[in-house]
Order: C-alpha cells, then sequence, then structure tokens
C-alpha cells in the first residue's frame, strides 16, 4: 500500500501524485508501477503508470484523466493527501537509463508519454551529468504541455537539457516552434545523427511510438538503440 502525500495539477487533465509506500525497495529512471482499486462491491481495475520520479526519490505518478477510463478520472479528480491507493513495483528493466549508460541521449514523448522521460531528465540533473540530452515532446496545445515550467528550469540551467516542442493541434500567438506531427523529416531535424551512437528512448501513444521508431530507423539508427515504450489510443 501507498499513502498520497501530495497531490499537484500539471494541466486541468493531468496531476501527479507523490507516494509514500510501504516497503518500497527503489526504482531506477524508466520504471513503472501498478495501481490497483478496489470498489466495495468487490470490483477490481487495475493499471500501470510510469513513475515520474528520480531513483532516490519517492515514487511519483503523473496520471491523465482519460474521460472513459476506469482508474485515471479517480486519481486525477478525486484522489487527496492521506488516501492509501494499492501499488506493485517498480516494474520493468528494459526501458530504463541511468549516467552510467552514457548517450547522447534522445527523448521523443508524445503526450503523457514524457512521464518516464522525464524521471531520466530529473536523474540526469541531479546527477549533474554532462552527457549531452535533448527532448523532442510532441502535444495537442501549449497547455497540454506536462512539466511545462521544469522543462524550461531544465534548459534554462546548468543541466542543459535541450527541449524541442511541437504543438500539433493548437499554437499560441506568435509561435515560432514547430506545429506538425513527429514523422521522419521532423526528425532529421531534431535528432542527433545515427554515427553519434545516441540511445533513444521513445514514449507515447502506440500509433506515435510505432511512427518515430521507423522514423529513427530509417535514419539509421540501429533497433536496439531505439528502446520504446507505449500506452493505449490516447494524446
Amino acid at each position: 500500500m501507498a499513502e498520497v502525500v501530495d497531490a499537484v495539477a500539471e494541466t486541468p487533465r493531468v496531476r501527479t501524485l507523490v507516494l509514500a509506500a510501504d516497503g518500497w525497495p527503489g526504482h531506477r529512471a524508466g520504471q513503472h508501477l501498478d495501481v490497483r482499486l478496489t470498489a466495495p462491491d468487490g470490483y477490481q481495475a487495475q493499471r500501470s503508470y510510469s513513475v515520474a520520479s528520480p531513483p532516490g526519490e519517492p515514487p511519483a505518478i503523473t496520471v491523465e484523466r482519460l474521460e472513459d477510463g476506469e482508474v485515471s478520472p479517480f486519481l486525477v479528480d478525486e484522489v487527496r493527501a492521506g488516501d492509501r491507493i494499492e501499488i506493485r513495483g517498480p516494474i520493468g528493466g528494459w526501458f530504463v537509463w541511468e549516467p552510467a549508460l552514457g548517450g547522447p541521449l534522445l527523448l521523443v514523448a508524445g503526450g503523457s508519454g514524457v512521464v518516464p522521460l522525464m524521471a531520466m531528465a530529473r536523474l540526469r540533473a541531479a546527477a549533474r551529468s554532462d552527457v549531452p540530452a535533448r527532448l523532442l515532446y510532441s502535444s495537442r496545445s501549449w497547455e497540454d504541455v506536462i512539466y511545462r515550467e521544469e522543462l524550461g528550469a531544465l534548459a534554462d540551467g546548468p543541466a542543459g537539457l535541450e527541449v524541442v516542442h511541437t504543438l500539433t493541434r493548437a499554437q499560441p500567438d506568435g509561435w515560432t516552434g514547430y506545429a506538425r506531427r513527429v514523422d521522419e523529416a521532423l526528425l532529421h531535424e531534431v535528432a542527433w545523427p545515427a554515427e553519434s551512437g545516441a540511445q533513444a528512448f521513445v514514449c507515447g501513444p502506440t500509433a506515435f511510438v510505432e511512427a518515430v521508431a521507423s522514423g529513427l530507423v530509417a535514419l539509421g539508427y540501429p533497433s536496439e538503440r531505439v528502446k520504446t515504450e507505449r500506452f493505449g489510443a490516447t494524446g
């Protein structure tokens, strides 16, 4: 079990829950955990959520509300500090990064797929790693950018994370950045060259992840250097 110790609104549809988990063994950047909710009548629903916090910090999950979801509306709209929820984890060992693995590091996110990549970016900053890192982040609009202020701080701060946004549905007045979906042409402009030896981590909706992974391979990235994590058709 885990107690919710803090709840932070990231966007109108997204909230981060910071957890104090009994017996939590620690996690690696990129891992996830399972949340299981049990209704008064005994009905159970379980969903997986990436851990947003870096290793060494309490586990935190960032949840996007899906209007037809069984779990996310409760986590985003109902849960309060002091509530307890059932979790299991950490889970996963393939989609993980740590400074010792080197780089350059290419992070490509679609919507809430930024969550495990943010854990990597936070770890890199906390470790004062000098591994070159670049995040290409596709969002529907500027208001939908999760961790917007923190990403700006990481880009401007000593960590030197390069952040490239593309807004696919709506752009604010004066927007000069990308305003299209991530495809091979955009990757060619933004991604590290394949010969750099860059490691790519891609997370987002299934179609997004498949398009990005295919685009990177077409640009010469060996498939073993393109690690992917995907979720259902949202974002």
